[in-house]
């Protein structure tokens, strides 16, 4: 029988040993996918009793684990049972390393990919920025591949030194040629990591006004006020000085009005206390200062500064009316009056003989009694 194997001999290798080779690459397979699982189903239970993030992730990333590569690793052990060369071991080993680092690299490609959607589908008090998000997983997974490509090449006794030095000087082509759009590139990930602005901050800048509704790896787009959606590079973004009142803790207002010039001293003393207890019952508010401020033209000018505690500018409208109001209230129980506009107009009459002479000459018609007195608000 051993004779006859012998004979039935292929590649040179008998078929008995052949024999061997495929079961032991059965059994290799079956004990690898046995180990696989069983790690898993420790990964599992250890994960539902620390209830930990990361155990899940762990789980989740041995499960995309390639049955190809368990396969491939499989006939390698088989291929072990047979009489090859010192040349074919060899190569054999560069194989145990390609599918080893292979293998690390998918699992480690699968970790980024679950971590970045985990990240991106956060919501809550915690919302990670989606363009630092992107760029570090894109970051990753190059840095990855690249890192097992060479070192496979390395492993295959290629010299690697001429190939990384022309990958640089092509990089520098490309980054040349893209100028612009690595501009705006490295603008997002200035936004991703200073973070002037995040997703649903109301922005201001130069005449746009409006929320962030996404921030993307060149542009940013903006919902403005009037309903539509506002396109902004990155780049042009950043050269503008933004107001971000999302960050606002609170909203300081100041403002002024005047009193006529016919009011007492004693009204006006009473005048800052008035305006304190205004502010005080609007709510929400915290007073600083009330002044009688100067002398104007046509009034007697009042500057008062108050913060209103919560930065919605809806409540600011609904406490400045407030406040209005009971001003308006105050001012009239104290027997002031809001100062009116009124400019004095003097008109003087022209003497008899020249107003005729301009008539006559199609001049203009002859001017009201001197002395009138035009009031006009």
């Amino acid at each position: 029988m051993r004779k006859w194997l012998d004979i039935n001999a292929f590649m040179g290798i008998p078929a008995l040993d052949w024999g061997y080779a495929v079961i032991a690459t059965v059994l290799g397979f079956v004990v690898f996918t046995y180990l696989l699982r069983f790690v898993i189903d420790r990964a599992h239970a250890l994960a539902r009793r620390t209830r930990s993030r990361h155990a899940d992730m762990l789980v989740d990333v041995l499960r995309g684990t390639s049955k190809t590569t368990l396969f491939v690793a499989a006939v390698i052990v088989g291929a072990k049972f047979l009489p090859l060369t010192e040349r074919w071991d060899s190569r054999l080993d560069h194989l145990w390393f390609l599918v080893i680092g292979f293998q690390f690299a998918l699992w480690i490609n699968r970790g980024v990919g679950i971590w970045t959607a985990r990240r991106l589908a956060a919501t809550g008090e915690v919302i990670h920025n989606p363009v630092i998000t992107t760029m570090t997983a894109w970051t990753l997974r190059a840095l990855l591949w690249s890192i097992l490509l060479l070192a496979v090449l390395a492993n295959m006794g290629v010299n690697i030194t001429a190939f990384v030095a022309s990958l640089g000087v092509g990089g520098v082509a490309v980054a040349l040629a893209v100028q612009s759009i690595l501009s705006d590139l490295f603008a997002s990930l200035a936004i991703g990591l200073d973070k002037p602005f995040e997703l649903g901050d109301f922005v201001v800048f130069n005449d746009i006004a409006g929320s962030i509704e996404h921030i993307g790896l060149k542009t940013t787009r903006i919902r403005s006020l009037s309903g539509e959606q506002i396109v902004c590079g990155n780049t042009e973004l950043l050269k503008n000085t933004l107001h971000n009142y999302k960050r606002m803790s609170e909203r300081r207002i100041l403002f002024t009005f005047g009193v006529s010039y016919d009011a007492r001293p004693e009204q006006l003393r009473q005048v800052p206390e008035m305006i304190r207890q205004a502010v005080a019952a609007a709510g929400d508010t915290r007073f600083d200062r009330a002044h009688f401020k100067g002398f104007g033209t046509q009034d007697l000018t009042y500057e008062v500064v108050y913060y209103v505690t919560d930065p919605s500018y809806n409540l600011y409208m609904d406490v400045q009316q407030k406040v209005n109001l009971d001003i308006m209230e105050g001012l009239d129980r104290l027997g002031l009056a809001f100062a009116l506009p009124v400019r004095n107009v003097h008109v003087v009459r022209r003497p008899r003989g020249e107003t005729g002479r301009a008539e006559r000459q199609g001049g203009p018609a002859p001017a009201p009694p001197q002395g009138l007195r035009v009031a006009r608000s």
